[in-house]
């Protein structure tokens, strides 16, 4: 078995801002009043310090937000505005210490144009049935949360205009529809408040971006900054420019191949098109697909391990999409392991992409220069944190693409010997499906279960040796590990 050479170079340095801790993706704005909920995405703020958090459906039926009063004839006598349930929500994040990153849909049936409704939970994905109505509500909706937040706070936070805009399924409108709901919303808010943050055209797979600057840069409107969402499942679609329903149709929702890395590839395009203003991906994930295995297994850790590693630099935000598997638009899945987006299972059971950013979370803010010539699935991210050297070797690829265990040998700058720690997430380490499918695949489990399911997806500790400057692990496919050499630094 040939041996991949990687040598350290510690004397050559850069930043590594933890980009991806800016914020996570959520189920439904209703379901963040959930006590599970709140509990799991408190955890998630605790162990990886994400500090956003972004949700659909704010303005939503079941939010009570805005709603229509008629009399026993049937005539209506107006529209009430209640934001009780937003502030009950808004209220949890600042108390957890997070704040949220403000998606302004759907629409509200009383204030809507159609009657259409999308998911489980009926959102409306039409424009407004006329602008003054539309602006009331965010006119009504910004001044009451600057009473109750304060500027200075409500200024820190970021508000996008619609979900995915480009996609049938969210909306209903066309790209001149959403540049117009975008217009009439900023200007509204921005009348208000000039410093709160707008931004867009949170669209799916990377799309729209040189027509919202040209719209903004024409019409002087302002763009905070610049947001989009990308899957690597999206590949395909993102390369032909095909219409999402019309590709839809041909390959039956069937996921496409993809290539290695291709995340990177995007997000370098999409650098590129959003010139100097800052980039965020407010959607990201191992998959578009519910269902898909990868979210559940270590493969999804080890693909993130090396999305991180390679989309440095290039991004101000990333948002992985979501945090937990309280997810609604397709319904509440059944089973534990479901192939849901979450990195957490419904009850709350850490999935090995957890682990990954936990460790990620736990990385320094300084990368350090690895070099290497072997053009293997197996790759190696070096930083320092404090005296510490950490070292984090994942071994990815695509699924149909080949990949095997790999035996690395990692050089160091310094002539050491001993031992060091590895903690590993692969077939055997922090892998709690493989303990569920053991316990029989159980639809639902109970108190005892959960906390076996838990242990199962700890991340454990082991020595490693060291000899003569010298690191030399095996890397199993779709596996990562976190390797630390204390005291390197003196």
């Amino acid at each position: 078995m040939r041996m991949l050479d990687f040598k350290i170079n510690s004397s050559k340095k850069t930043s590594f801002p933890h980009y991806w801790e800016m914020c996570v993706g959520s189920s439904h704005a209703y379901t963040a009043l959930r006590a599970d909920y709140q509990e799991q995405l408190t955890k998630v703020h605790q162990d990886m310090g994400i500090k956003f958090v972004r949700f659909h459906g704010l303005f939503d039926d079941e939010m009570s937000v805005c709603i229509e009063n008629f009399d026993f004839t049937g005539k209506s006598q107006g529209i009430t505005y209640n934001f009780v349930n937003i502030d009950k929500i808004y209220d949890f994040l600042l108390k957890i210490g997070m704040k949220p990153f403000v998606e302004l849909s759907f629409m509200p049936s009383c204030l809507a144009s159609q009657k259409n409704q999308i998911f489980p939970y009926g959102g409306n994905d039409s424009m407004p049935k006329s602008d003054k109505a539309w602006e009331e509500l965010i006119s009504k909706f910004i001044e009451h949360i600057l009473e109750r937040y304060g500027k200075d706070e409500v200024e820190s936070w970021y508000f996008e205009v619609w979900n995915e805009p480009n996609l049938s399924r969210f909306f209903s409108g066309t790209k001149e529809d959403y540049f117009h709901l975008y217009e009439i919303t900023v200007r509204t808010a921005k009348k208000i408040d000039e410093k709160l943050r707008f931004g867009g055209p949170a669209t799916s797979y990377n799309s729209w971006i040189p027509d919202m600057i040209d719209f903004c840069q024409k019409n002087n409107l302002p763009l905070d900054f610049i947001s989009t969402h990308h899957y690597p499942t999206d590949d395909p679609l993102w390369e032909s420019g095909m219409d999402i329903d019309e590709f839809f149709k041909k390959t039956n929702g069937v996921p496409q191949d993809y290539p290695r890395g291709i995340l990177k590839v995007m997000t370098s395009k999409t650098r590129e098109e959003a010139q100097n203003y800052p980039l965020f991906y407010t959607e990201w994930s191992v998959s578009a697909m519910v269902g898909d295995s990868a979210h559940d297994t270590p493969y999804g850790a080890a693909m993130v391990a090396k999305t991180l590693a390679d989309n440095d630099g290039l991004v101000e935000g990333y948002d992985y999409w979501a945090f937990s598997d309280i997810f609604e638009e397709e319904s509440q899945k059944p089973g534990v392991f479901h192939g849901g987006f979450g990195l957490q299972t419904v009850d709350g059971i850490e999935k090995p992409v957890y682990r990954l950013f936990e460790i990620f979370h736990n990385l320094g803010d300084q990368r350090i220069k690895v070099e290497d010539n072997n053009n293997s699935t197996a790759e190696i991210l070096a930083v320092q944190k404090g005296k510490d050297l950490q070292i984090v070797a994942y071994n990815h690829n695509v699924p149909k693409e080949p990949i095997k265990t790999e035996q690395l040998e990692i050089n160091l700058d310094k002539t050491i010997s001993g031992t060091c720690e590895i903690n590993r997430i692969d077939e055997n380490h922090a892998n709690p499906k493989k303990l569920w499918q053991k316990m029989g695949e159980p639809t639902y489990v109970n108190n005892e279960q959960v906390k076996e399911l838990r242990a199962a997806s700890q991340l454990k500790a082991e020595s490693l040796k060291m000899q003569d400057g010298k690191i030399n692990l095996e890397l199993m496919p779709q596996s990562c590990a976190l390797i630390t050499v204390s005291n390197y630094f003196e």
